[in-house]
């Protein structure tokens, strides 16, 4: 069996979402990471652009690439766009990454029912 191979086109943002940054990589989780550690040397280091507001899959780098190039062609406008279309509140989506899944604790959690939701249990 053969490894299928993944690449990500991203975009990154700061938190007064001043700054954009488009890259690829073959790890998002490792390539957010030395974001999130970049030193003031860098464009990332120096905007503190680390919010993960898009991303985008492809099997093959020549893909991948070859669209990275097409957006960072866009205008601003246009990237904001491509942002809104499948993220509208620009939310981080590396924001849960590596934090426990517990089921238990969300159906006990009154917020998360609906007023007249039923409930499995009864």
């Amino acid at each position: 069996m053969h490894k299928l191979d993944s690449y990500f086109v991203y975009m990154l943002t700061n938190s007064s979402r001043r700054s954009l940054y488009t890259g690829v990589t073959n790890n998002l989780y490792k390539r957010h990471d030395q974001h999130v550690d970049a030193d003031e040397s860098t464009f990332v280091g120096r905007y503190r652009v680390t919010r993960l507001v898009h991303f985008e899959p492809f099997r093959y780098i020549g893909n991948a690439i070859a669209r990275e190039k097409e957006i960072k062609g866009w205008s601003r406008r246009k990237k904001e766009a491509l942002i809104r279309s499948a993220n509208p509140e620009w939310k981080d989506l590396s924001e849960d990454w590596g934090k426990q899944f517990s089921p238990e604790k969300q159906a006990q959690d009154p917020s998360r029912h609906k007023k007249g939701a039923l409930d499995d249990k009864g």
